[in-house]
């Protein structure tokens, strides 16, 4: 459970006060300003504020590192093959292994225009999810109609994925302890132990949840989609900054 522990300084950030209906309606204006715009000053300058939102929030370089290592990688990859593969206009040219590779300067600015909206378009979900509670942004969600069952499918799995990740510590501990994993034929054998052991638990604790939670009456109503209404400070100064990014992306 001490997965669910929040930072007592993040209670104190503007940020993490406002609410979460808010944060999110200015999250998708901004995310569709990312993905409309055609330049690259405008995506490159919101990944720049939501990078220091989360700096702001606490959250250790390292930790951002690997939350953007994957669409980084990705945006990377769509540098490359737009440099190489697209275009008309030759920038360079080498010969490796008797082929003529060429880049293309036309590809390249093609390539940069995407990698910078992915990399805008994580940033925003980065510090919305680093802001806001699960709890909360699922809330958030089912406020703006988002389907009932998915809420309930993504909230449940939140609450015992981190169960299953306790379990599968105190398994992996023990494998180790016992040599499980001290050559690479014996550590396939104990991964699939670990990953046959956590599917038989998933399954189980399943049945289990089901069954307590029906006979306690839930009929898929849950407290937390209830709202208080919204505040008029934080509606203007949400409205404020998203008019205000729209000015800068119409430039």
């Amino acid at each position: 459970m001490h997965h669910f522990v929040r930072q007592p300084a993040l209670d104190d950030h503007p940020l993490t006060r406002l609410d979460a209906r808010v944060k999110l309606l200015s999250a998708l204006a901004l995310l569709l300003m990312v993905i409309s715009c055609r330049g690259i000053v405008f995506p490159l300058l919101v990944a720049g504020i939501c990078g220091g939102i989360c700096l702001s929030l606490g959250v250790r370089p390292r930790v951002l590192a690997l939350r953007f290592a994957e669409p980084l990688f990705i945006a990377g990859m769509v540098l490359v093959l737009k440099l190489f593969f697209t275009g008309t206009e030759p920038l360079f040219s080498f010969s490796l292994a008797g082929w003529e590779v060429v880049g293309h300067r036309d590809g390249l600015m093609e390539g940069v225009r995407i990698a910078s909206r992915i990399a805008g378009a994580v940033t925003v979900v980065a510090a919305i999810g680093f802001a806001t509670p699960f709890t909360d942004l699922m809330a958030a969600l089912a406020w703006l109609r988002v389907p009932k069952g998915f809420i309930e499918v993504a909230l449940f799995a939140w609450r015992y994925l981190f169960l299953l990740l306790d379990d599968a510590q105190v398994v992996y501990a023990a494998q180790k302890n016992r040599l499980g994993y001290a050559c690479y034929r014996r550590g396939l054998r104990s991964f699939g132990t670990l990953a046959g052991a956590l599917v038989i638990k998933a399954f189980d604790n399943s049945q289990n949840i089901t069954t307590a939670m029906v006979q306690r009456g839930y009929d898929g109503t849950m407290p937390l989609m209830k709202h208080r209404p919204f505040h008029v400070g934080e509606v203007a100064v949400a409205l404020l900054v998203v008019v205000g990014m729209g000015f800068v992306w119409s430039l």
